[in-house]
Parts: structure tokens; sequence; C-alpha cells
């Protein structure tokens, strides 16, 4: 195993309120993480302690209610982009076997005006717990905050303009998902709880899980434990941002392991928010990111188009 002070720690507020020193070093220490590790832990993100703490206490609130009130907020033909879905639903890319956990997905909320009313499905209102939706709403709008700011230092650190991403973000597909997964009952079949796998979004943010298990593979093939901080979110580059830079920034590999025995009887929760663009955004890889040592990798794809065929390869659309 490698260092878990292998994660680079970088502060939001340089950028967002520093001077042009300060926002400059962060653009730079941004870029060099995600070219040589892919993940960051952010403080100074914005998000107040307090929303989190709720986020969580009504978050374990909801996944405790009898299986039959949860199973109410199941509705299969949103392919599991909204409310809950149950256990067993999910696989990595890749592999057969589902991963052990169930969640709930809050989405994008746009006026009844917006042209793209008609591609979101309205978020599931929980009623047995009723600080749960709107907390949700809160967070999303928090997260949603943060990325804005981080995918404007990339673009600076790609040599684009540090607005690129705005209006490509702005309404976009961006999805809150809270995960269960339950105590460990019985000897597992195998150590791990999510099966090893890449994000389809362009980055996600990542909120302190209630307990280890999340882990990392480094550059040198070793699996690396991220143990969230308090105070800090861990932020990691998706599939999109991979395809748009052709390769230059790398998306994570990343995997959940089971805790050590001690702790099978305990429940881990996790809070990730994965960020997306509108669905019309192309992802063709950016000019400046094809060179001869590095040629064009991919062919070109809407963010839509790319979201459709890795739902149906996961297994949540059929």
């Amino acid at each position: 195993m490698a260092n878990v002070n292998s994660i680079p720690s970088v502060d939001l507020s340089h950028f967002i309120s520093g001077n042009p020193d300060q926002k400059a070093a962060f653009v730079q220490q941004l870029g060099k993480a995600y070219e040589e590790v892919g993940f960051v832990a952010v403080k100074n993100h914005g998000i107040p302690d307090e929303l989190i703490a709720d986020l969580y206490k009504y978050v374990q609130d909801f996944f405790k209610l009898p299986s039959d009130v949860k199973h109410q907020y199941e509705i299969p033909e949103l392919a599991g982009q909204r409310g809950y879905t149950s256990f067993g639903k999910e696989h990595a890319k890749g592999f057969d076997a589902p991963d052990l956990k169930e969640f709930f997905q809050f989405g994008q909320t746009v006026a009844e005006s917006s042209p793209l009313k008609s591609e979101y499905p309205d978020n599931v209102q929980v009623n047995e717990v009723a600080p749960f939706t709107p907390t949700l709403h809160k967070a999303y709008q928090g997260f949603e905050r943060a990325g804005k700011y981080l995918l404007r230092a990339i673009a600076l650190y790609l040599g684009l303009d540090e607005h690129y991403f705005d209006d490509k973000i702005e309404e976009g597909n961006s999805i809150l998902r809270a995960i269960h997964y339950p105590p460990i009952t019985q000897e597992p079949k195998s150590a791990i709880r999510a099966e090893q796998h890449e994000d389809i979004n362009l980055i996600t943010l990542l909120v302190g899980a209630s307990a280890d298990g999340l882990q990392i593979l480094d550059k040198q093939d070793n699996w690396v434990p991220v143990t969230s901080l308090p105070e800090q979110i861990v932020v990691n580059v998706g599939d999109m941002l991979q395809r748009l830079t052709n390769n230059r920034l790398k998306s994570t590999t990343h995997r959940v392991v089971n805790p050590p025995r001690e702790k099978w009887g305990t429940s881990r929760f996790s809070i990730p928010f994965f960020l997306h663009p509108k669905s019309n955004m192309d992802l063709s890889a950016l000019q400046s990111c094809i060179t001869a040592d590095n040629p064009l990798q991919y062919e070109p794809i809407t963010a839509g188009e790319y979201l459709d065929e890795r739902l149906r390869e996961i297994g949540l659309k059929k």
C-alpha cells in the first residue's frame, strides 16, 4: 500500500478570493495533481459543516426506513437517475457481480420555462423524512458552486478561457447520490464492496464518507487508501474530462473495500456529487491536447450519448 498522504491538498479560497499569485499557484497545484494522481483533497470549499452534518443525518434516517417504504420511491423507468435504487441493481463496467449497496439520487431542478425541463425528471420527494429532500437540494447547490470554481481552475490549467465550462455546466445533468453499504452479516465472497471503476462525469466531489474503505489506484498501480479528512472534500477526474483532454487528465480508478472484521457490523454511508454538463456538450478532444506524442484517442461524442452508453454498461439502463 502506498501512503495516504500522496493525495495532494489544495485550498479553494486561494482561487476564489486569493491574490493573483495565490490563484495562479492554485491552478498549477490542481492541474499537476490531476495529471499525476487524479485525486485532490479540497479545503475551504464553501459547503458549510452544518449542512454536511444535516445531510448525513437525514440520509441515515432515510436508509433506516423499512424496505417496503423505500421501495415506494423506486421508479424503474428512471434508470436510477432519480429516487431510490435497491440492492444489487448496479455493477461496475466489466463486472457481473452487483455492488453491495442501495442508493438515492437527486438531480438538477430547472424552471418550468427552461428548454431543458423535459430532459430532467422531477426529483422524488420523500414524505417520511421531511428535511431529507430540501437538504439534498441545498447540498446540490453547494457542490455545484464548488465544482464550477474547480472547473474554472482546470480550464485555466488547460490554456482555455477561465469560463469555458460555465455555460456547459449551468443547468447541467449533475447527480447527488447518497449511498448506503449495509453491515456485513456473513463471510463475504469478496473483499470488495464496490468493484474498481472510473466515474462517468467531468469531476466527482465526495464529502467525507462515514467510514474508511475508499481506495484509489495510483500511477504505480498501488491501491492507496483515501481517508476523508474533516472539513475537506475529495475531488477526482471522471471519464468525460479524460475524453475532453485526450487522456492528459486521467480518470482515476477507485473502489470501496470491506472494513476490518471488527467493523463488519457497521453501515457505511457515502455521498458523491457527480458533476455532469448539459447533454449537448461536445466531448471531442481539445485540439491543444492532441500532439505527436499523444495522438487523438477518442471518437467524437456528446455528453448525453456517452452517459447513455455508460448507464447501459453498468446495468442501470436496459
